[in-house]
């Protein structure tokens, strides 16, 4: 089986990771730290922002990919995906040591969260036969 549309989201998530890959590794390559944050702000914060989207993108695509092969409406799926997308690039933006409370940051995890709830939907009626 295929995953078209999973795939399709898939590829701008990839250059996020990486975007976010290499900014955590020209901070450490600067400082000359291999492990942890060397008490740098500006590392610490890359890290958080790229461990931040290795623990929500992977179960992301999942569910893009299980309610996609369960036969999910096409535009549900489009709107997930794009959420998803649209939440990892925003969020990484707000992801600030001083500001907890960042409208990016917000808004970026609202965005995923309103994926998941998207995709969880999707799943649940394809199994109720809905």
């Amino acid at each position: 089986m295929t995953f078209p549309t999973t795939s399709l989201y898939a590829l701008p998530l990839i250059l996020i990771f990486l975007i976010l890959f290499f900014r955590v590794s020209a901070r450490r390559t600067d400082l000359k730290a291999s492990i942890g944050d060397a008490g740098d702000t500006v590392l610490h914060e890359r890290i958080r922002q790229h461990g931040n989207f290795i623990e929500w993108v992977p179960f992301g695509l999942i569910l893009l990919a299980l309610a996609e092969a369960s036969g999910a409406n096409s535009i549900a799926l489009h709107c997930a995906g794009g959420l998803l997308v649209l939440g990892r690039i925003l969020h990484p933006l707000g992801l600030k040591a001083g500001n907890p409370a960042h409208p990016l940051r917000i808004a970026g995890n609202s965005l995923n969260l309103l994926s998941f709830v998207i995709l969880g939907v999707l799943i649940a009626m394809a199994r109720l036969g809905l």
